[in-house]
């Protein structure tokens, strides 16, 4: 899928995270600002155990009694308070977190779904899995430490640095003169930190698109002895990774050094100076442990932030391609002015429509068709001819580049794709059978349908009798992609979820391709009943199928080059009779052959389009 192109500005952490909040966060800024309120208190309680221990010394040296009861029960509420604040804190910040995430994938869902049919075919299945699996989860705890380190680690070193100045504010100044000097560094980091994490969540979109092509295709693996070769190929990705991984790991502990030594710098600080007003009777000792104590309990939040910077871009690397996903705009879209169908028969109309997936190669090239409301019509050639872009383009996969494709008269474009697509069933080659039970993928055709419907299409398609002795009959689950039934169970499952449509215009692509001898009989019978008064197009390599079509439309390269009904076709020896001959082994020109049995030839000899 071709993403939207972002220029420097859009992809600036401030832009990033500014888009964040507005867009997706803003929503919950009640729940953010109450676990801010939550660690306000967190940071009052870490702040108070300085001065807590400060006076706990000067009334041990003063030989205050009251210390022994005092303290203890002071220190126990205050530690009390703290992890009940931190308790609601952390359930309020993760809240957030999975809600911002929960709605930003429902949001790339619903944007892939309205998405172009041609965008999908750009970009993997498993690299648009890797977005809501590897992306989010990395943008999830970009976003949990985000929220904890705002509510939290910031406040709770603002609260020490605070009490640092009112115990000692000659050594607070010594201890925050070293805090800077770690800032660029770890700033500098961070960039190449998102540069490194953004390859590395490419690098697992395309290792998550590889795998699930070989667990699918594991059959053919196998039987092409392929194993080792897979094995090889997903060994180097996972080499790649592990080395794009590693890039991202070596940039995050990168920020360690330099948060360390300042940490050891600060401390050094204190004990080097502190150390030298006691000896010289200018600071006690009670006030120079609680200020030690404050820069040791601030040293953990400060390092907190520092290592922020990292997990920061990180995620704002998978927010990014989240965001360049939301970005891309779809081209098939309603017309502002956009209409529903009215349909007074279902007549489908091509005036002149070219098309081309790309420039320099048209598929259609000025077709001129018309399919009378009601009528069946053939589209056979061999293969490239343009058929399924036919297709394609009747339920407005694609717009036409120029020309008119008409339905009752009423340009498609015009129209909302909802009311189109609602007068339209397919049936396909590729069968589309979902992890869920005979009942439901049937009832994919018209989801309000009762069973007693439910079941009258499958009896209609041929499917009644073996969906009955499945071991929970309607209930049973089909497997992923229907891998529990057999081919032609599944072609019978999916016309019997297009007969369940009843819609007035029938578009079938090879519907009968997988089917033996006695289920193909059985459903021609049932697809003439279904045909019977609506406008049907029907795709197909095997001409016998399609004998009885009203007309005929034979394409190749991209034209209509005949028409008529095959007796006229046969009539005029041209290429339908030549793909005759090649399917019927009928007398031509140059001699005459045998008929197979049923009829039809070898695949390597069948004609495709």
């Amino acid at each position: 899928m071709q993403e939207s192109p972002q220029s420097s500005r859009t992809d600036t952490t401030s832009h990033l995270i500014g888009r964040m909040w507005r867009d997706w966060m803003s929503a919950y800024k009640g729940r953010v600002g109450m676990a801010v309120v939550l660690m306000i208190i967190v940071a009052a309680a870490s702040a108070a155990y300085p001065k807590l221990i400060e006076t706990s010394i000067d009334m041990l040296e003063a030989k205050n009694a009251n210390v022994v009861w005092m303290m203890p029960l002071a220190i126990i509420l205050v530690t009390f308070i703290k992890g009940l604040a931190s308790y609601g804190q952390s359930v309020l910040s993760q809240s957030v977190a999975l809600r911002v995430i929960n709605a930003i994938q429902k949001a790339m869902f619903a944007h892939l779904m309205r998405a172009d049919l041609q965008a999908h075919h750009e970009t993997s299945t498993g690299k648009l899995i890797s977005r809501f699996t590897n992306d989010v989860n990395v943008m999830r705890d970009a976003l949990s430490r985000t929220l904890t380190a705002m509510a939290r680690d910031f406040v709770t070193a603002a609260a020490l640095i605070g009490m640092m100045f009112y115990l000692d504010w000659l050594l607070a100044i010594i201890v925050i003169i070293t805090f800077p000097l770690a800032g660029r560094p770890v700033i500098r980091i961070g960039r190449r930190l998102r540069r490194a994490s953004s390859n590395a969540q490419s690098g697992m979109g395309e290792l998550t698109s590889n795998l699930e092509q070989a667990f699918s295709g594991i059959r053919l693996i196998k039987s092409y002895r392929m194993e080792d070769y897979e094995r090889s190929r997903a060994d180097a990705l996972f080499d790649r990774i592990y080395h794009l991984v590693m890039k991202t790991v070596k940039g995050r502990a990168r920020t360690y050094p330099f948060l360390e030594t300042i940490g050891g710098t600060s401390v050094a600080a204190v004990l080097g100076y502190g150390g030298w007003r006691i000896l010289s009777g200018t600071g006690t000792l009670g006030e120079f442990v609680g200020f030690l104590a404050a820069v040791i309990l601030a040293y953990q939040p400060v390092r907190s932030l520092g290592n922020l910077n990292a997990a920061l871009q990180e995620g704002l690397a998978a927010v990014q391609r989240s965001f360049n996903l939301l970005d891309t705009p779809a081209k098939i879209v309603d017309a502002p002015d956009a209409r529903d169908l009215a349909l007074s028969g279902g007549s489908v109309t091509f005036d002149k429509v070219t098309f081309a997936y790309t420039p320099d190669k048209p598929a259609l090239n000025e077709v001129d068709l018309t399919i009378p409301a009601g009528q069946t019509v053939a589209l056979v050639g061999p293969s490239g001819a343009g058929k399924s872009t036919v297709m394609n383009l009747v339920l407005r996969f694609n717009d036409v580049d120029s020309g008119i494709l008409a339905i009752d008269g009423q340009d498609v474009r015009s129209l909302t794709m909802a009311s189109l697509r609602d007068a339209i069933a397919l049936v396909s080659q590729d069968i589309t059978l979902f992890n869920d039970t005979v009942a439901a993928n049937i009832r994919y055709g018209r989801p309000d349908a009762t069973d007693d419907e439910v079941i009258a299409a499958a009896r209609d398609a041929a499917a009644h009798d073996f969906v009955s002795a499945l071991p929970d009959g309607y209930d049973t689950v089909v497997g992923d992609r229907g891998s529990s039934l057999s081919g032609g169970e599944r072609q019978r499952v999916a016309i019997a979820r297009a007969m369940l449509k009843n819609a007035p215009i029938l578009l079938l692509d090879e519907a009968t391709s997988a089917l033996d001898a006695e289920s193909e009989q059985q459903v021609q019978v049932a697809l003439e009943r279904l045909t019977a008064n609506r406008t049907t197009l029907v795709i197909a390599h095997r001409l016998a199928t399609v004998m009885n079509a009203d007309q005929i439309l034979v394409m190749d390269g991209g034209r209509v080059v005949e028409n008529g009904t095959h007796a006229e076709l046969q009539a005029r020896d041209g290429l339908y009779a030549r793909l005759s001959r090649l399917q019927f082994r009928e007398p031509g020109p140059a001699g005459s052959t045998s008929t197979p049995e049923d009829g039809s030839a070898p695949d390597a000899e069948r004609a495709h389009g």
